[in-house]
């Protein structure tokens, strides 16, 4: 299964990022922390220039917390300040404006030294779909000031947000990048949602799903759908075996492969599994 997927608005998001980078100090990008580095757009480093950087590391509630560690040390020996959030509970959220500030502390004395005492600090966050942008911002301001959802492409547009006294937000759309030249990041990014699920084959995906799980929380996936060790079964045979167990029958009496597809990708992103991170630092030395 070979996916690319890159809806025209994401163009007009491109754009955006561009003609608006100027005006602020600061680009936050938020990330998924199952997927640290799957979740991050190659292109933004490009589109922010050199402007300073913060990356949070949001649902880490839904991650390992220990490979989330390893990814918070792996960016932080990057020169990269990183904050791991959790946008639905509001955890580590005052973190993030504490770490702006911190950066932006030089500008600010200069500022007051040249008489100018109030000039808010304007930070523009970006991030690919369905990465939990608009919940972030909504617990940042502590009530509903962007609209939310569970699917890829809910924010259309730009918008400002104003956090408190000293401190915007310029939100823009999720974006992706024209073309997945590593299709295992294409994979990782379609099992969080960040993916049409209207252009997936949900049997393939689930399929792919349990070989990577083999890797990287085979323990997990077998206390979940109670398996034994599956490391030597093929990836198709395991997905039978998950439908059987849960029943999942077709009219026929066959297994209901597209059911038990869906119910362990849905399974998967309601942290119903468990808490389970798609990839480590080490897989970057690997290559």
């Amino acid at each position: 299964m070979q996916i690319q997927w890159y809806p025209g608005h994401m163009t007009k998001t491109k754009r955006l990022i561009e003609a608006n980078i100027k005006l602020v100090d600061i680009v936050i990008e938020l990330l998924d922390a199952r997927a640290p580095y799957s979740t991050r757009n190659p292109d933004i480093d490009k589109l922010a220039g050199h402007k300073q950087r913060i990356i949070l590391l949001n649902k880490a509630d839904l991650a390992d917390p220990k490979v989330t560690e390893s990814w918070i040390k792996w960016y932080t020996s990057a020169n990269v300040r990183v904050v791991p959030v959790v946008s639905t509970s509001g955890k580590g959220i005052k973190d993030v404006i504490r770490v702006a500030e911190d950066m932006m502390k030089e500008r600010i004395e200069k500022d007051k030294a040249r008489g100018r005492i109030y000039r808010p600090i304007r930070a523009m966050i970006v991030g690919i779909p369905n990465v939990g942008k608009s919940t972030f911002i909504n617990s940042l301001v502590g009530k509903g000031a962007t609209k939310t959802g569970d699917k890829p492409g809910v924010t259309k547009g730009k918008q400002w947000v104003k956090i408190k006294k000293g401190f915007e937000l310029l939100d823009m759309p999720g974006i992706l990048w024209p073309k997945f030249e590593d299709q295992l990041v294409a994979q990782k990014l379609a099992y969080l949602g960040s993916i049409n699920d209207n252009i997936l084959d949900s049997s393939e995906l689930a399929i792919n799903f349990i070989g990577h799980s083999k890797s990287y929380f085979m323990p997990s996936m077998m206390e979940r759908y109670k398996l034994e060790d599956y490391s030597e079964l093929e990836n198709h045979a395991v997905l039978l075996k998950i439908g059987e167990n849960r029943g999942l029958l077709s009219s026929g009496g066959s297994i209901d492969e597209e059911r038990t597809s869906k119910i362990i990708i849905d399974e998967f992103r309601s942290n119903k599994i468990g808490k389970i991170t798609l990839e480590v630092p080490e897989d970057l030395i690997k290559g």
